[in-house]
């Protein structure tokens, strides 16, 4: 048996990330481009997906994509023709950028087809995935690499079995945005035993205000549950009803977990989120950081004198 390994918690290496999505909130921009290909500062933000999930181990990645997403599979990919333009160039700098992408992990790419939610996204990953756990990572949040969560939620996995969610706080009347998990305590003060799930409840009947989001580690049985799961809320199946059903019953497939994850998060799914996503990473490069701090900062000195 392989070192690390142990027959009820095989190491995990395969990371999904559904990415089917059509985009809708920011047209006209994702008519002909992906809204996972939207830069943030100067690369896609489904790079940044990927490459958190290679730092945490996760070599193998597979994309559920649909209809119009063949620029993720190029991005992913080697292009030989601009690579060979930045070599003659002498440019190795742009060189090493674009060859890092199709470096990075071993791409593999399955359609949804129908777009029937995020439940029947991930039992899409079923064949590929096969009977051990895996990572599933949502495009519209960017955990800051400083921050290594799903690093976290991997050793909590591997501690406990079963899933781990991840969790973050969020004010009692932004609760209705996300699925809202019950929670118990144990002996981690970042880790609570999750006990129910509910999909973007009122807030008067929210069970906490711990808010679920993007990133989950799976126990397979997930699949099984899936396949039997029926259209929920919004006439979608939803990975959340799923996780319900494994919090409630840890005789298939073992106990959920949260990981309460208090660190740096980036959320590209709404315009006015994306926006300050942009600004937030912008003034911490140090290449860009410098030079844009003082702009900015001149240019809310101007607003503020006008309004």
């Amino acid at each position: 048996m392989v070192a690390g390994m142990t027959q009820s918690h095989p190491r995990i290496s395969k990371a999904v990330i559904p990415a089917a999505g059509l985009g809708t909130r920011f047209l006209p921009a994702t008519k002909a481009t992906p809204k996972e290909m939207l830069p943030v500062v100067d690369k896609p933000a489904i790079q940044y997906v990927v490459e958190e999930a290679v730092s945490a181990g996760l070599d193998d990645v597979l994309m559920i994509t649909g209809r119009n997403k063949r620029p993720l599979e190029d991005h992913f990919d080697r292009n030989y023709e601009l690579e060979s333009a930045l070599g003659k160039k002498g440019d190795a700098e742009r060189l090493a950028k674009v060859q890092e992408s199709s470096d990075l992990a071993t791409m593999h790419y399955v359609r949804q087809g129908d777009p029937k939610g995020l439940g029947h996204a991930v039992l899409c990953a079923a064949p590929h995935v096969g009977r051990e756990p895996f990572a599933v990572l949502l495009g519209d949040d960017l955990i800051d690499p400083r921050d290594p969560l799903l690093q976290r939620m991997i050793k909590v996995q591997e501690q406990h079995g079963g899933s781990v969610i991840a969790l973050m706080e969020v004010a009692p009347e932004q609760i209705h945005l996300y699925g809202c998990a019950a929670v118990e305590a144990t002996g981690d003060t970042d880790v609570v035993k999750v006990t129910g799930l509910v999909e973007k409840p009122d807030p008067a009947d929210a069970p906490s205000n711990y808010a679920v989001i993007g990133r989950y580690v799976l126990d397979p049985h997930i699949f099984d549950i899936l396949r039997k799961t029926e259209p929920g809320r919004g006439g979608e199946i939803q990975l959340t009803d799923a996780l319900q059903q494994l919090a409630t019953d840890e005789k298939v497939g073992g106990p959920v977990h949260g990981v309460v994850f208090k660190g740096r998060r980036y959320d590209t799914g709404d315009r006015g989120d994306y926006l300050r996503a942009i600004v937030r990473l912008a003034c911490e490069r140090e290449d860009l950081g410098p030079d844009f701090r003082t702009w900015l900062r001149s240019y809310v000195a101007e607003e503020m004198q006008q309004s």
